[in-house]
């Protein structure tokens, strides 16, 4: 990393430690954290969407992990296959199958047959190549990972249940390396306001990405923005694109925003940090929120599961964060996904009563 770069990190680190718990790294994040850091100073955040660390904490992909660091481990499985089957495409469909592509081009087909052409508009957007992504598969001309069609089905399972065409200014907590903010500010027809509010060493990361793919000029970072004592966002919007900011600076926001989202990052964390930060959302009063979460919470963290929570967030426990605001759909079989293991990663679409 340039000097800039690591001063920027060790800052953010640095300044964390003086916040609140409710602000700083929960079970789950607090050795990931580590380790995170630990790849992005040896390899570079030129790199980090192809690190081990990224992969499986926020950077997630279709395929089978080893598959994807040694191909050639699964030479004697294939000619196995091979040998036991009058199928000559066998190993083309196995490959395609360790690949992620069967999954990813099943993701790509709902969004084919879902999409709605009116803002937020998507019919466009292809995923750039920064941060060297290991893991890319490219239909119809554009390139999509798993993060970039996750946040696209979620886009399009909220058009199913609302108009969408006047949300312009839209907030995540935990947006992992910046996917979202590229979705809506890729098409200018957009006229979006992106904020992403995270710990770092994601904050950091995600804020890297979105300078290297709009200009550094264009969005805000923590070293931007850490003095100020309000974030106003009217009047940031002129100013920027997009801010990347970090989690102890959500409370400094003031003003209004469309749309909140948050995928899959609240259920890594403890109930009374995810209700901290759903009290603050309420008060810049999103018209929508759109989560992503599993129905049945996040593993208990044990011996085995050392990237696990305390208390597991249950789907239905957002109704009791949220009492402003109204359930209107959910889904974890078309938008969102089940699991091998019968775990529901399901999206839940709230509104402002």
């Amino acid at each position: 990393m340039t000097n800039n770069e690591t001063n920027l990190l060790h800052t953010m680190l640095s300044d964390m430690k003086e916040q609140s718990s409710l602000y700083k790294p929960t079970s789950f994040w607090i050795e990931a954290s580590k380790i995170i850091i630990d790849d992005l100073k040896k390899n570079g955040v030129n790199n980090f969407r192809s690190l081990n660390s990224s992969r499986s904490m926020f950077s997630p992909v279709y395929a089978y992990p080893e598959y994807l660091n040694n191909k050639d481990m699964f030479k004697k499985t294939k000619d196995a296959l091979f040998n036991v089957t009058t199928d000559v495409k066998s190993n083309i469909k196995f490959d395609m199958l360790l690949s992620g592509y069967l999954q990813a081009f099943a993701d790509y087909r709902v969004l084919q047959a879902s999409n709605k052409n009116y803002s937020p508009y998507t019919d466009k957007v292809s995923e750039s190549l920064i941060g060297n992504p290991i893991e890319q598969y490219n239909f119809d001309g554009r390139d999509f990972s798993r993060s970039f069609l996750n946040y696209l089905l979620g886009l399009n399972f909220m058009k199913q249940h609302v108009d969408t065409s006047n949300i312009k200014t839209v907030m995540e907590i935990g947006g992992g390396f910046g996917t979202l903010g590229e979705i809506l500010l890729s098409d200018e027809r957009n006229e979006c306001f992106y904020i992403n509010a995270d710990i770092p060493p994601v904050s950091f990361v995600s804020s890297y990405y979105l300078k290297e793919v709009f200009g550094s000029k264009s969005i805000a970072d923590y070293g931007d923005l850490k003095d100020k004592s309000i974030l106003n966002i009217d009047g940031l919007k002129n100013i920027y694109k997009a801010i990347n900011i970090c989690s102890w600076q959500v409370p400094k926001l003031q003003g209004h925003i469309d749309l909140f989202v948050n995928f899959i990052s609240f259920q890594e964390m403890e109930p009374e940090v995810v209700q901290n930060y759903c009290n603050h959302i309420t008060k810049l009063k999103p018209k929508y929120i759109l989560l992503r979460n599993i129905l049945e919470g996040k593993k208990k963290q044990d011996t085995n599961t050392p990237y696990g929570v305390s208390e597991p967030i249950l789907g239905n426990d957002y109704d009791d964060f949220l009492p402003e605001y109204k359930l209107l759909a959910t889904d974890s079989s078309i938008f969102g996904f089940k699991t091998e293991d019968n775990f529901h990663s399901q999206l839940r679409l709230y509104a402002r009563y």
